[in-house]
């Protein structure tokens, strides 16, 4: 059998969330591809877990050390015997056509190197959500994702298990480029840059992104990491986008620890670098104002678009 699609899923010391989402590649309708399971160091437990799983599409590499999520990916990659890759997390699910409408996108697209999203279900402990609320348009790529029009996030998203492109330019673009923070948002950035690569997007709900399934080989950085990391590629975001993440993204971790003086240093940052609106600054206050656990209510209360289930 030839495989149409290769799919690659690191993973670490997670043995049941990892065989759930390695089942839902393999009830895909789309039967012509291959599971690569990347083993991010010694983990006997998820091995042995994986073997249990008797379907001749699985293959599961064991790497000897622990590097991170990135190289896991490219090591998933460099052995795929497909064109085309999509990733999927360990925490996370597929719904059953997500390949086949996803192939079929790229195969329609006018770039030689499409990457293609779709939305997805945001699950959480508050209850089900439809991501992202609002699609890609013609707005640069930075924008789309980190200029918030609300107070809530999920406007816009390309989540690392919705992505599905070429091997051809994995290879040419490495994860392993990127730092191993906000590495998916690195990697897209980066890609989006490059000759002949464009975004498409399936509005059909694909895959299930757990947000309580607790700590996976992706972190959550601190708002100094973070903001470290969006000064060092301050090339790959115009100046909206550049003090949106100030505001947002950088100042909600800094919001969790009640520190005012970063509130002034990220406000600061946000002004010199970046062309802010009263809007982001509004955001901003909300941040700092409204617990997480208030946004979230109000998110659940507020946003329209949400589902009672993954089914």
């Amino acid at each position: 059998m030839n495989e149409i699609v290769s799919v690659v899923i690191p993973t670490r010391n997670r043995p049941q969330l990892v065989q759930r989402a390695v089942k839902s590649a393999l009830a895909q309708t789309l039967q012509q591809i291959e599971v690569i399971v990347v083993i991010d160091g010694i983990d006997e437990l998820t091995y042995n877990t994986l073997t249990q799983i008797n379907d001749e599409r699985l293959k599961v590499i064991a790497s000897p050390i622990n590097q991170g999520s990135c190289a896991a990916r490219d090591l998933g990659v460099s052995n795929a015997l497909s064109d085309w890759i999509a990733f999927l997390d360990d925490d996370d699910e597929w719904m059953p056509q997500k390949l086949e409408l996803q192939l079929a996108a790229a195969k329609a697209s006018k770039y030689k190197y499409p990457i293609v999203s779709s939305c997805l279900i945001a699950q959480t402990s508050h209850g089900n959500l439809v991501y992202p609320r609002r699609v890609p348009g013609a707005e640069p790529l930075s924008e789309y994702l980190f200029v918030r029009n609300t107070l809530f996030q999920g406007e816009g998203l390309l989540q690392t298990s919705t992505l599905f492109t070429t091997k051809e330019l994995l290879l040419k673009l490495p994860f392993s480029v990127c730092k191993n923070i906000h590495d998916d948002w690195e990697w897209l950035l980066r890609a989006i840059t490059f000759e002949s690569v464009g975004i498409e997007f399936v509005e059909q709900t694909l895959a299930i992104w757990h947000l309580e399934a607790g700590p996976s080989l992706s972190k959550n950085y601190n708002w100094r990491l973070s903001l470290s990391w969006l000064q060092t590629n301050r090339n790959l975001f115009t100046p909206r986008a550049y003090s949106s993440f100030v505001l947002a993204e950088v100042s909600a971790r800094a919001a969790l620890n009640r520190d005012w003086q970063a509130f002034i240093l990220l406000l600061i940052e946000a002004v010199r670098f970046g062309k802010p609106k009263l809007r982001d600054i509004c955001l901003c206050f909300g941040m700092w104002l409204l617990s997480p656990q208030i946004r979230s209510f109000l998110r659940n209360l507020l946003t329209k678009r949400q589902v009672l289930s993954p089914a």
